[in-house]
Protein backbone atom coordinates (compact mmCIF):
# COMPACT_ATOMS: atom_id res chain seq x y z
CA UNK A 1 0.00 0.00 0.00
CA UNK A 2 2.64 2.54 0.81
CA UNK A 3 1.93 5.97 -0.26
CA UNK A 4 0.08 4.62 -3.69
CA UNK A 5 -3.58 5.83 -1.89
CA UNK A 6 -2.53 9.86 -2.56
CA UNK A 7 -0.11 8.79 -5.69
CA UNK A 8 3.08 10.26 -3.72
CA UNK A 9 6.54 9.36 -4.70
CA UNK A 10 8.55 9.11 -2.02
CA UNK A 11 10.83 12.22 -2.90
CA UNK A 12 7.31 14.01 -2.64
CA UNK A 13 6.95 12.36 1.16
CA UNK A 14 10.32 13.50 1.88
CA UNK A 15 9.86 16.77 1.50
CA UNK A 16 6.81 17.28 3.53
CA UNK A 17 8.74 14.87 5.83
CA UNK A 18 11.21 17.65 6.13
CA UNK A 19 8.93 20.35 6.53
CA UNK A 20 7.71 18.99 9.61
CA UNK A 21 10.99 18.36 11.20
CA UNK A 22 11.70 21.81 10.10
CA UNK A 23 8.76 23.34 11.79
CA UNK A 24 9.31 20.74 15.41
CA UNK A 25 12.60 21.65 15.05
CA UNK A 26 11.55 25.90 14.66
CA UNK A 27 8.95 24.43 18.30
CA UNK A 28 11.70 23.30 20.30
CA UNK A 29 14.26 25.96 19.79
CA UNK A 30 11.41 28.04 20.59
CA UNK A 31 10.95 26.39 23.72
CA UNK A 32 14.51 26.46 24.67
CA UNK A 33 15.50 29.82 23.65
CA UNK A 34 12.02 31.94 23.99
CA UNK A 35 11.51 35.52 22.54
CA UNK A 36 14.10 34.79 18.96
CA UNK A 37 13.98 38.84 19.34
CA UNK A 38 13.34 40.39 15.55
CA UNK A 39 16.81 41.59 14.34
CA UNK A 40 17.80 43.65 11.23
CA UNK A 41 19.32 41.90 8.06
CA UNK A 42 21.66 43.28 4.92
CA UNK A 43 17.82 43.61 3.62
CA UNK A 44 16.92 46.04 6.34
CA UNK A 45 13.65 44.26 7.36
CA UNK A 46 13.26 43.06 11.27
CA UNK A 47 13.05 39.10 10.84
CA UNK A 48 12.71 36.65 13.73
CA UNK A 49 13.21 32.87 13.21
CA UNK A 50 9.53 32.04 11.77
CA UNK A 51 10.34 34.81 9.12
CA UNK A 52 14.02 33.51 8.25
CA UNK A 53 12.51 30.07 7.90
CA UNK A 54 10.01 31.15 5.31
CA UNK A 55 12.20 33.13 3.46
CA UNK A 56 14.76 30.40 3.49
CA UNK A 57 11.50 27.95 2.08
CA UNK A 58 10.52 30.43 -0.38
CA UNK A 59 13.94 31.02 -1.36
CA UNK A 60 15.00 27.17 -2.17
CA UNK A 61 11.58 26.85 -4.08
CA UNK A 62 12.50 29.49 -6.76
CA UNK A 63 16.17 27.96 -6.79
CA UNK A 64 14.66 24.52 -7.80
CA UNK A 65 12.26 25.75 -10.30
CA UNK A 66 15.41 28.30 -12.29
CA UNK A 67 17.66 25.27 -11.99
CA UNK A 68 14.75 23.04 -13.67
CA UNK A 69 13.63 25.81 -16.24
CA UNK A 70 17.66 26.18 -17.03
CA UNK A 71 19.85 22.84 -16.37
CA UNK A 72 16.85 20.18 -15.75
CA UNK A 73 17.45 17.26 -14.01
CA UNK A 74 19.63 15.96 -11.58
CA UNK A 75 18.68 18.04 -9.00
CA UNK A 76 21.64 17.85 -6.44
CA UNK A 77 23.29 21.21 -7.38
CA UNK A 78 20.20 23.02 -6.37
CA UNK A 79 20.13 21.16 -3.19
CA UNK A 80 23.35 22.39 -2.17
CA UNK A 81 22.76 25.90 -3.36
CA UNK A 82 19.62 25.95 -1.15
CA UNK A 83 21.48 24.53 1.58
CA UNK A 84 24.20 27.57 1.45
CA UNK A 85 21.44 30.07 0.75
CA UNK A 86 19.40 28.88 3.86
CA UNK A 87 22.37 29.17 6.32
CA UNK A 88 23.00 33.06 4.37
CA UNK A 89 19.37 33.65 5.54
CA UNK A 90 19.78 32.69 8.96
CA UNK A 91 23.38 34.26 9.43
CA UNK A 92 22.58 37.64 7.45
CA UNK A 93 18.96 38.02 7.12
Amino acid sequence: MGLSWMAWTWPTAAFFVFLLLCLTAMVIWERYDPGGSPRRGVLGLDTTRGDRLFISLLGSAFIFLAWLAFFGTPLWGPLVVSIVYGLAVFKWV
